[in-house]
């Protein structure tokens, strides 16, 4: 097999590595790559959201599968353009994509269909409306921007000044660019969140393990939003009790709902939750893997890749394929100094090779580049160290132990992924 893999970050570093492993593998692309995947692919400098440019990429190249990673060329339209040419490809299509395209439009169609989400105190065009709107809620109120925004468009506002702040920031100011050109105002909701994630040859289903991601830049969950600090899987974070009424209440009634609306879907769909004393309620689609989510799921994967999603698509999933490895995986997450904030790039970073000499770990590359004999930051978010190990305290230690031997100028992480989880245990919840 040939394979094209979209995107270029750490989710895409990820099925790389994963993909590599495959005997039925023989050649990996990427676009556009980053400087830790150019070591098991070769990168081609295409932007992820470059439709035209990936079609005339694949009419030349021929690949067997393409995977789509990040969410910008699904809701371009990636997935049509291929099928259209009878190209295997894993993602959804343009409309589908809109479940993560456009908060509204998520809310619409959880609402159509009667799963179970936060109450909605309006949908707004104009930020004088919303303020005007804040006066008549209660607090904490969820504040989302409609569209695209990197995993930074929704903050959950304590107060009436907070939320201002933030809705001038992104309708006014346009901070967040296209993607907030109208906002969400929602219930705010309490409890802990849950990152459930199926993938579909747009008739059966099967879900991956589950996994919880740490969304704020700090520890104890304070700062601001980024695109995910870490995230860890075990299997005790879902148990059996919880996992039938998360079938059953949402993925089968949002999998009926989009065959019912006409809207065929293939590919990843991820469902962000939060577990409230009332029971599951979703937060999120998004339509393709999460970030960091990926990182931890990849490394409890015991099955090949490259062959389930082939299967995957071609319409023909076989849900016993997907095997999983006991125990638990962890990534804690590598950032540049300023994150989510502005930051500087071309950091040289050191330290890679003993990080992972520690059993269990893989170092996946974010934000990287090579240049001449060094690996230089680019981005955001850098590394995603990764391991897995018996138990989530095995896992975590071992990542933990890996990221203290890199090293850039101005590298921060979150020191407590998965500390709440182990307070939990340690509880008796």
């Amino acid at each position: 097999m040939k394979v094209l893999v979209i995107g270029g970050g750490g989710r895409e570093h990820a099925l790389v590595w994963k993909l590599k492993q495959s005997p039925r593998v023989e050649k990996i692309w990427c676009t556009p790559g980053n400087g830790g995947i150019a070591a098991d692919a070769e990168c081609v400098a295409i932007d992820a959201g470059d439709v035209a440019a990936l079609v005339a990429f694949a009419e030349k190249m021929r690949p067997d599968l393409a995977i789509v990673g990040p969410e910008l060329p699904l809701v371009n339209g990636i997935g049509d353009a291929f099928r259209e040419r009878h190209w295997a490809i894993v993602g959804p299509s343009k409309q589908a994509a809109q479940l993560e395209g456009s908060k509204i439009f998520s809310k619409e169609f959880l609402q159509r269909h009667s799963i179970p989400t936060a109450r909605t105190y309006g949908a707004f065009e104009s930020a004088s409306k919303a303020y005007t709107a804040l006066h008549n809620v209660p607090f904490p109120v969820a504040v989302k921007a409609d569209g695209l925004c990197a995993g930074k468009g929704v903050l959950v506002a304590q107060n009436f000044e907070k939320a201002r702040d933030f809705i001038e920031r992104v309708m006014e100011k346009s901070e967040l660019g296209a993607g907030g050109k109208r906002i969400l105002l929602e219930e705010g909701l309490e409890g802990d969140e849950l990152s459930f994630i199926v993938v579909s040859d747009g008739n059966s289903y099967a879900p991956l393990v589950p996994t919880r991601d740490h969304k704020r830049v700090y520890d104890g969950n304070q700062g601001s939003n980024t695109g995910g600090m870490g995230a860890y899987s075990t299997d005790d974070l879902l148990p059996e009790a919880l996992r039938k009424t998360i079938v059953s209440t949402i993925v089968q009634p949002t999998l009926a709902g989009l065959a019912a609306d006409r809207i065929p879907y293939q590919g990843f769909l991820y469902i962000g939750l939060m577990l409230t004393n009332s029971g599951p309620k979703v937060l999120e689609f998004n339509c393709r893997l999460g970030d960091p989510e990926t990182q931890a799921i990849v490394a409890r994967m015991d099955f090949d890749l490259a062959d389930v999603l082939q299967n995957v698509a071609s319409g023909n999933l076989q849900t016993s394929k997907l095997r999983w490895k006991p125990g638990a995986s962890a990534c804690v997450v590598l950032a540049s100094g300023g994150y989510p904030g502005r930051f500087e790039s071309g950091k040289r970073i050191e330290g890679l090779a003993g990080a992972e000499q520690i059993t269990g770990v893989k170092v996946l590359h974010a934000g990287t580049q090579g240049v001449s004999d060094e690996v230089v930051t680019s981005g955001g978010r850098v590394l995603g160290v990764t391991a897995a190990g018996p138990t989530l305290g095995a896992a975590l230690g071992a990542a933990y132990a890996a990221a203290e031997k890199i090293h850039f100028e101005g590298m921060h992480y979150r020191k407590d992924i998965g500390r709440h989880f182990n307070s939990l245990k340690a509880s008796g919840n």
